[in-house]
């Protein structure tokens, strides 16, 4: 009676375990020999099809020594996002569209192991106690984990995958994300110094604007980045210094936070600090950073507009500090020069929706004087947003850092 290729690949995966032993340093080329050769042998007794003998050492192979179902979604370069909902609901991302793939851990167990062979890789714990955390892989993709009993439906894993490809302006200038005009200011902004906050909703590209913004800046100077998980590509800086927090023990000590990270910073020579994104108290740092001359700083938060970014700040700094809202108001409009809304449309395209200059602090509100922004056409359908970034008609108030940085022209 023939057997089904899902009992063969177990029965492989059984004769593996038992004959190699795992503890030795094996190399990835002994084992897959040996899948190759048991599988081999088995299709001499159950007739498989060559395409089904490749997909199935392949299985194998990655169930035993890399992330099991989870690998080839990761190798696909078409694959954005992976969102695994317990064991038996993986959705991928491309081109912005989500479905669900055709595939699925053989038993929670399994995903479990992935998941602690992810977060172990970046010294990481995450467990029943502990059932939340925020990791990455090897090549900077982003992950989150959540664990039961917090996640309902089984160990959930969402995977914000990193491009293997380095995004420039240009390319947001083509793809309709930007105008040219708005890049040009954005190159002379980022190189005279401005302090500059990027906002935006999840996925809206917050990440990939600093990481473009980033390539602006003069390659002789000294960088310091912040993140909670290291995802930023900068590699037009020598002179760069990368931290990450790192999370307690599990005896609840070692924590080393955003703001722990911030402070030391101020004691590395930085000639710029790239806060990857801030969530809470050490939004005053960033601000007393920036405030302390420490020009040319970026970072990023979330909101759905400039307006809420200010707010959102401001609840941030309350969190950690017992402030006046007024001096928490002056800090921001003191420290900010520029800040930059960005989100993702109904038509999963992602925009710079506006670019607006902080031009100081009165009546109890802080100032913004819009430069740039997102107008929408009437020929835009459901399905498809059609529009682009204009120019407000107001001028750059703050010329300051422009005439510091030799630049005569006005904008």
């Amino acid at each position: 009676m023939p057997i089904n290729n899902n009992q063969i690949m177990n029965d492989i995966k059984k004769l593996v375990r038992e004959n190699l032993d795992f503890n030795q340093d094996l190399k990835d080329e002994d084992i897959l020999s040996m899948i190759t050769e048991l599988v081999f042998d088995k299709s001499s007794k159950n007739y498989i099809q060559a395409k089904d003998k490749k997909e199935m050492i392949d299985a194998i192979f990655n169930s035993l020594r890399r992330l099991d179902v989870l690998q080839p979604l990761l190798e696909n370069q078409h694959i954005t996002e992976i969102m695994i909902n317990g064991p038996g609901d993986i959705f991928i991302e491309i081109e912005g569209v989500v479905t669900k793939a055709d595939t699925c851990f053989e038993s929670k167990e399994k995903l479990e192991d992935v998941i602690q062979s992810i977060v172990s890789k970046v010294n990481r714990t995450v467990n029943e106690s502990s059932p939340i955390v925020d990791a990455r892989l090897t090549d900077g993709s982003r992950v989150s984990v959540v664990l039961p009993p917090i996640a309902l439906n089984g160990p959930i894993l969402t995977i914000r995958k990193f491009s293997s490809s380095v995004l420039t302006m240009d390319k947001l200038v083509s793809w309709g994300a930007i105008t040219e005009e708005a890049a040009q200011l954005l190159d002379i902004l980022v190189k005279a110094k401005y302090n500059i906050f990027i906002c935006g909703g999840t996925g809206s590209g917050k990440t990939t604007m600093l990481n473009v913004l980033a390539q602006y800046i003069p390659s002789e100077e000294r960088i310091i980045t912040i993140e909670d998980s290291a995802e930023l590509q900068i590699n037009n800086i020598c002179n760069i210094a990368k931290l990450e927090t790192r999370n307690s023990n599990t005896e609840g000590k070692g924590e080393i936070t955003i703001r722990d990270l911030i402070r030391a910073s101020l004691r590395m020579r930085p000639e710029r600090i790239i806060v990857g994104e801030v969530r809470g108290a050490e939004a005053l740092d960033m601000l007393q950073a920036m405030n302390t001359g420490h020009d040319g700083s970026i970072s990023t938060g979330h909101a759905n507009s400039n307006l809420d970014m200010i707010s959102r700040l401001e609840t941030m700094v309350l969190c950690g500090a017992v402030l006046p809202l007024e001096a928490i108001r002056q800090q921001i409009a003191s420290g900010i020069d520029i800040m930059i809304h960005l989100s993702r449309l109904r038509d999963k395209s992602r925009k710079i929706m506006d670019i607006s200059e902080i031009t100081g602090y009165k009546n109890g509100q802080v100032l913004l004087n819009p430069i740039y922004a997102f107008k929408e056409e009437q020929s835009s359908s459901p399905h498809l947003v059609v529009g682009s970034l204009r120019a407000t008609g107001n001028k750059l108030q703050n010329l300051q850092k422009l005439k510091m940085a030799g630049y005569k022209v006005e904008i």
